[in-house]
């Protein structure tokens, strides 16, 4: 699970995958079909070609499914179709800008990236268009910055490895901030490097409409009954609010309000002064930075966003050793809280300035006292990876983390394997560690970036949180809805393409308790919705020391569809359960348990 890595600083090689067919198999699931070419071979690599076509879908699925016996190798890829006679007239893209651009193909140029937006490059001639695109969440590896690495190529001559015209997606191995931790390749597993090629007989400006339709148009959709909520985003708004207001003049906006709102994110929790600030002085400098980052988020706020302070505080908790880092962790309040990081030998916990409460805090006790009384929640940001490494797992039977103020911690794509079924695996199996530990602790997602502009590549590299409430508070109400939400487990993450509507376990949801007199044969029953096809749900489930895995076959299903699961597990013995459900980009969605009283023997 390592981030802070940057293999390309270390020696590395690029090598043109070559294929010496040894064998051809077809294989019928469901409503798809894949044919596997076998002989294929990229320098320490080798495995197959699979193309997999599905039902209802114009797409076509090319995948490199490859192994290595090599230990330690980080890997990225390119992929594309070329040829050495023209199969298009036009190339075509959106900017980064939102402007279309088409021009003529021309075999002689040379090799050149792109930064285009929604990911995506297409071909077309008289008879349609093919477009090339990457799984949406899955390609991206985890950085700490969005901006875009130009993800599509066209030209001849491509890395100096493919002479033939062409054009795809690619992969840059640097840039993009101090770490880019490339995907892992852990030895003997089946890496899965994939592509789609979306065929449409439309010209290239209406099939880019159809490729967004398999993200939603890059979109979260509006469900209702439920409020879209992000957190753990580093865009130092109160420290340049304050230089803005020093330099006088009329206040501008950010581009993150506008992005926001076109992704309908509706609630959006800020990890202020992380780099940024002072957060560690004792007052004269942190609170006039406190003030500007909730004034600042009043006024980035409407009735379409909600912006809420808060911070990545980092201090006086778990077992911070020499050479390694205590842990990271969010808070959440439901209205501005003044407070400081730090308290002097004799300083009261609380005070009364300009009218106002201020807190000190000086140590582990301070900080579970603080969040006890202003009804605040924290969370380990990053389990288990980064500057969380080793937590939760250290600090799981503190007073803290036991207490009604601690949420849990926090889900994220990361680290990057492709040979896992699931994003963010790493944060998945922690989830069902702390429902096996009690304490009836949760997992939001995060997504933990700094600085976005509007020509960023967001939304590949975003989550988000369906929490269930009417609607979103204003900043000048109490949040206290949003907590609540949070703390009851009443939500569900997705990267966006596959939504959970509905979860029941003998007619309880997400968060709630099914009583001891319930069958031991529940009735679950889910309603899922999709735009790729999708590949499997599973439910899981624990009885406070094993793991146990149900998984749904959905290789059945159609694009674009919805369909409600209903079934009879056995849950005898179990303490919780849970759903999450994947589709063949490898995108996903998952609950928060529902915790089980043991069901009779």
């Amino acid at each position: 699970n390592t981030f802070f890595d940057v293999p390309a600083d270390r020696p590395h090689q690029s090598f043109a995958a070559k294929r010496t067919t040894t064998g051809v198999r077809v294989v019928s699931q469901g409503k798809r079909v894949s044919v596997s070419f076998d002989g294929l071979h990229a320098g320490p690599f080798a495995g197959s070609l699979v193309v997999t076509v599905y039902s209802g879908a114009p797409l076509v699925h090319v995948e490199a499914v490859l192994s290595t016996n090599q230990d330690h190798c980080a890997y990225l890829y390119d992929t594309g179709l070329a040829g050495k006679a023209a199969f298009g007239k036009q190339l075509a893209w959106i900017d980064t800008e939102g402007a279309f651009h088409r021009e003529p193909i021309d075999l002689d140029t040379d090799d050149r990236p792109l930064a285009v937006r929604h990911r995506t490059i297409l071909v077309e001639n008289d008879a349609g268009s093919v477009a090339s695109f990457p799984p949406p969440h899955q390609y991206f590896f985890p950085r700490d910055l969005t901006d875009n690495l130009k993800t599509v190529w066209s030209g001849k001559n491509h890395r100096a490895l493919e002479p033939r015209w062409g054009f795809g997606v690619r992969q840059a191995e640097t840039g993009g901030g101090r770490f880019v931790p490339w995907f892992n390749a852990p030895p003997g597993t089946e890496q899965r490097l994939g592509v789609f090629y979306l065929l449409s007989r439309k010209p290239a400006v209406e099939a880019v409409d159809d490729v967004l339709r398999y993200t939603r148009g890059d979109r979260f959709a509006a469900l209702p009954g439920h409020v879209t909520f992000s957190t753990h985003w580093h865009m130092a708004t109160a420290v340049a609010a304050m230089r803005e207001q020093v330099k006088g003049g009329p206040r501008t906006t950010p581009d993150l309000v506008q992005m926001f709102k076109d992704m309908n994110v509706q609630i959006v929790h800020l990890a202020e002064f992380h780099g940024d600030g002072h957060p560690s002085d004792p007052g004269p400098l942190r609170l006039p930075e406190l003030e500007a980052m909730f004034a600042e988020c009043r006024r980035l706020s409407d009735d379409q966003l909600l912006v809420l302070p808060g911070e990545e505080a980092n201090v006086h908790l778990g077992k911070g050793e020499p050479g390694r880092h205590a842990g990271h962790w969010l808070c959440l309040f439901p209205k501005p809280v003044y407070w400081t990081m730090t308290r002097a030998s004799g300083q009261p916990f609380a005070e009364i300035q300009a009218g106002r409460t201020l807190y000190h805090v000086g140590n582990t006790a301070d900080v579970a006292r603080l969040l006890d009384i202003e009804h605040g929640l924290a969370w380990t940001a990053h389990p288990r990876i980064k500057g969380s490494s080793w937590t939760p797992d250290d600090y799981r039977t503190d007073d803290f983390f036991t207490s009604k103020s601690w949420l849990g911690a926090a889900w994220k794509a990361m680290p990057a394997d492709l040979s896992r079924p699931k994003l963010g695996e790493r944060a998945l199996d922690l989830l069902d560690d702390m429902a096996n530990w009690g304490g009836k602790h949760v997992m939001p997602g995060e997504v933990d970036v700094f600085e976005i502009d509007h020509t960023h590549e967001l939304f590949g590299h975003m989550n988000i949180n369906y929490l269930q409430l009417d609607r979103a508070p204003r900043y000048d109400e109490s949040w206290q809805p949003v907590l609540d939400a949070l703390r009851s487990g009443r939500f569900f993450v997705t990267t966006g393409e596959v939504l959970i509507r509905d979860f029941r376990v003998g007619g309880r949801s997400s968060g709630e308790i099914l009583e001891t007199h319930s069958p031991a044969h529940p009735e679950v029953q889910a309603t899922l919705q999709w735009t790729f096809p999708m590949r499997f749900a599973d439910l899981v489930s624990g009885d406070g020391a094993r793991v146990y895995h149900h998984q749904i076959d959905l290789s059945d299903t159609l694009p674009f569809a919805e369909r409600t699961l209903k079934l009879n597990p056995d849950l005898t013995g179990r303490t919780w359960v849970r759903l999450d459900a994947w589709d063949v980009a490898g995108n996903g969605a998952f609950t928060q348990p529902i915790w089980l009283d043991p069901s009779p023997q």
